[in-house]
């Protein structure tokens, strides 16, 4: 057993890892949220709903997203079955993206941040005013 107070010290682990965990139900759940709870997933899920079915470059011009994080997203998006992708053999190539069935139950609860994350900028805003003031008036340790 760690000494008291020895788990509240920047850099101890034990007990904090997924590995560490006793619960596999949690393990196979932080692998869902890695997916669908990251920035990009979701801005992707949000435009998809929104437009419906986008070529790439529109999800890229739209995003402002980096042609390899788009792909990279967008490639296990439709590993988890999120996401279709549909190719036209045509010159240039076509392909364009979808949410599948899935993709679109994930709709309402991505609706759902989206919506809580814009109501909730000004609060978050002066939150973190607050924060740096208060940060840079705490005198600095050696």
């Amino acid at each position: 057993m760690p000494q008291e107070g020895t788990f509240l010290r920047p850099g101890y682990k034990k007990g904090t890892t997924m590995a560490d965990a006793k619960c596999p139900e949690c393990q196979r759940i932080n692998e869902v949220l890695s997916r669908v709870g990251d920035r990009w997933s979701v801005l992707i899920v949000i435009s998809l709903a929104q437009y419906g079915v986008l070529r790439f470059n529109a999800l890229k011009r739209h995003l402002g997203i980096s042609q390899r994080m788009l792909s990279l997203t967008l490639r296990e998006l439709e590993r988890d079955g999120l996401v279709s992708r549909t190719y036209y053999p045509t010159i240039p190539p076509k392909v364009e993206y979808a949410l599948t069935p899935l993709g679109e139950s994930f709709q309402e609860p991505v609706k759902a941040m989206g919506l809580w994350a814009m109501d909730n900028l000004p609060n978050i805003d002066s939150a973190r005013i607050k924060y740096d003031t208060e940060a840079e008036q705490e005198p600095k340790s050696a």
